[in-house]
């Protein structure tokens, strides 16, 4: 810990993976920016003043201040995001192959007609998707009520999960154009993968975005 900016950043890194809000975080910065500059005017380094644990001691600064915390709680909403977007995924395509029948009995097209390309792709990878992104918020609004900022947590989640939606769709349907949509296991599983990626990292956005929210929330006391 070489110096002043150093010791602070690492300390507010601590700070924020703690939970605390940018207000508590920005008054605490400050307090030990304070006491550290301080201790160099006395002849004492950073290092020597704060030891070799310095989020440890952030941490303790925190419960010893009394400040309120957030807890992001990633891995939790993150699992109960991914069971809703399967939730919303079955019941997309459960609803597909529902309405596909009824629509051809009820449209009577000529046999000449064809479906443009871009409106079938549009259909049946975009009703799903609108499905997986109301599975995996409501999944979270509904099963997490007990987490603070959760309700902007899932406000969040129905602007990055559409954007995230937007950027791996084209990818993963030009990887399955590729491989001549293959359903080949490893072929599946990545494309899979994909998907869980883009809500994995849609998620912890969210979360981490509603956490870090200055504004005011109902939060959990320190201690």
């Amino acid at each position: 810990m070489d110096t002043i900016d150093d010791a602070v950043a690492t300390a507010d890194a601590a700070w924020r993976a703690y939970g605390v809000t940018h207000a508590d975080r920005a008054a605490l910065a400050a307090d030990l920016r304070s006491e550290l500059e301080a201790a160099v005017a006395d002849g004492v380094t950073p290092a020597q003043l704060l030891g070799d644990d310095v989020p440890g001691l952030a941490r303790r600064l925190a419960d010893e201040a009394g400040v309120a915390r957030v807890p992001a709680e990633y891995g939790r909403v993150v699992r109960t995001a991914l069971a809703g977007a399967v939730a919303g995924t079955v019941v997309g395509y459960l609803a597909m192959m529902v309405i596909y029948p009824v629509v051809v009995h009820l449209v009577d097209l000529p046999r000449s007609f064809r479906v443009p390309l871009l409106l079938a792709v549009a259909v049946y990878y975009g009703i799903p998707a609108a499905l997986l992104v109301a599975g995996a918020v409501v999944a979270v609004r509904t099963r997490l009520r007990d987490l603070p900022r959760i309700r902007a947590t899932a406000t969040r989640m129905l602007l990055l999960m559409p954007t995230a939606g937007i950027v791996v769709t084209p990818v993963t349907i030009a990887y399955a154009w590729a491989t001549g949509f293959s359903t080949v296991p490893t072929v599946v599983a990545f494309e899979i993968a994909l998907v869980v990626g883009a809500i994995v990292g849609a998620t912890v956005l969210a979360r981490r975005w509603a956490v870090r929210d200055p504004a005011p929330a109902p939060l959990v006391t320190a201690g």
